[in-house]
């Protein structure tokens, strides 16, 4: 006599829950549709363009310029023993690589709206991509830094070994406040509009057209808040070899820059349930 299967159990997908954990594991098995998403990126971005990747020289070097003629000369600010082009340059590497990413992750969700409602992968990939896709804008800008420094005859110090540390620095402020951005911006869509202005301001409150010693003492505890500030301190420790980088200073950025990584990928999280709703 035949004996009776055992029925099986139906199989049920559901929501997953709670805030944790990140599902970091499935982000790695998902790397190349991310290493895919992030060249697409770049493809469209230069795509039916004339000059293609000279945007990314010519946006940075027109800024430099105008910042030296209006604070370097008429308002005669301080570059720290560094000529002025120099000392800006330095200044907006990690900026632009910073306000880029956020810029291009910060509408990524609703851009791919029909991606996201209709296939499955971590939604994390989208947003991530933008942080590597602006990551080969800032190589190429990193060459004219390299130029510039040989055009002035500035030497690299030992400092420069230290590059890549501050690049994975502005990796995760970039990161952190982008998935914060890209998660608001499909619950809220006045980010689209407010994120100019906001990126504005903070540029105003870095130190990349002035320097840091310009801010009285009694607000430099609060001024240092800003991650962006020990940024850019960093990159000009590293590429010219002074810089008002203190130790302190320096901690208070990582820790900021952690928190906002975490904080950011939790706030994704947690919005990540309702995206195919409200895309």
């Amino acid at each position: 006599m035949a004996s009776r299967a055992t029925p099986r159990k139906p199989l049920v997908i559901c929501a997953r829950r709670g805030l944790l954990p990140l599902h970091l594991r499935e982000i790695w098995a998902y790397r190349d549709l991310l290493v895919i998403l992030a060249g697409r990126d770049v493809k469209l971005r230069y795509k039916q363009t004339a000059l293609g990747v000279m945007w990314v020289v010519l946006q940075p070097l027109a800024a430099t310029l105008i910042f030296a003629v209006i604070f370097g000369r008429f308002a005669s600010l301080p570059s720290e023993g560094s000529p002025y082009v120099l000392f800006v340059f330095a200044g907006l590497l990690p900026w632009n690589f910073v306000a880029g990413t956020i810029q291009r992750a910060g509408n990524s969700l609703i851009a791919d709206s029909q991606l996201v409602s209709k296939v499955y992968f971590p939604r994390l990939l989208i947003p991530l991509s933008s942080t590597g896709a602006v990551l080969i804008d800032f190589m190429v800008t990193l060459m004219v830094m390299i130029a510039l420094m040989a055009f002035y005859r500035i030497q690299p110090t030992a400092h420069l070994i230290a590059l890549p540390l501050f690049l994975l620095l502005a990796v995760v402020i970039a990161t952190g406040v982008s998935l914060w951005v890209s998660a608001l911006n499909v619950r809220y869509r006045d980010f689209t509009y407010a994120l100019p202005f906001l990126l504005q301001v903070w540029l105003y409150a870095t130190p990349v057209a002035y320097a840091s010693t310009l801010v009285p003492e009694r607000f430099r505890a609060l001024y240092g808040l800003n991650p962006a500030v020990g940024l850019t301190e960093g990159f000009r420790w590293a590429l010219l070899g002074h810089a008002t980088l203190t130790p302190s200073l320096l901690g208070v950025t990582v820790a900021a820059s952690l928190a906002s990584l975490l904080s950011g990928a939790l706030a994704f999280r947690w919005v990540e349930r309702s995206f195919a709703d409200m895309l």
